[in-house]
């Protein structure tokens, strides 16, 4: 059996996940376009956080990221 961790080598293939449900909620919130959403979130503080490792975020789901978006952008 091999050992799954995630490193910051393979980080990237759980970020689209999240980031997808976070753009749907902001687009829905706030009535913006799914790739303007998108484009506000990997531009934020919060993506920046998520897409390193060490932070551990990528432990929470999408709507505590969403939340934490919300708070810091």
């Amino acid at each position: 059996m091999t050992d799954k961790k995630i490193t910051s080598e393979n980080l990237y293939l759980l970020l689209p996940g999240k980031v997808s449900k976070m753009a749907v909620m902001y687009a829905s919130d706030f009535g913006l376009s799914i790739t303007e959403s998108l484009k506000r979130i990997y531009q934020s503080s919060t993506y920046r956080q998520l897409e390193d490792e060490e932070t551990k975020l990528w432990h929470y789901g999408p709507v505590a990221l969403y939340e934490m978006f919300l708070e810091n952008n």
